[in-house]
């Protein structure tokens, strides 16, 4: 199970990435718009930092994107 768990959030991160890649955002600019660190944010899109459900929206906001993109393969397909 824990391993089911670290795929899904590493798929989370990895959606992070690709988005912000696809609008030719650094990862700099995420970070000062979060008002974090620009290390602390590499470690989301790395999946080494777990985040809540505040920072995946804030994360969505300044992506122009919902939520639900982010998560995208990590959803249960019953949903």
């Amino acid at each position: 199970m824990k391993d089911a768990l670290s795929v899904k959030i590493k798929s989370v991160a990895a959606n992070i990435r690709k988005i912000r890649e696809e609008k030719n955002y650094t990862q700099e600019y995420l970070a000062a718009k979060l008002k974090i660190s620009q290390n602390a944010y590499s470690k989301i899109e790395l999946g080494y930092t777990k985040i809540t459900l505040e920072r995946l929206f804030q994360i969505a906001e300044v992506l122009e994107t919902g939520a639900i993109e982010l998560i995208g393969e990590a959803l249960p397909e019953h949903v």
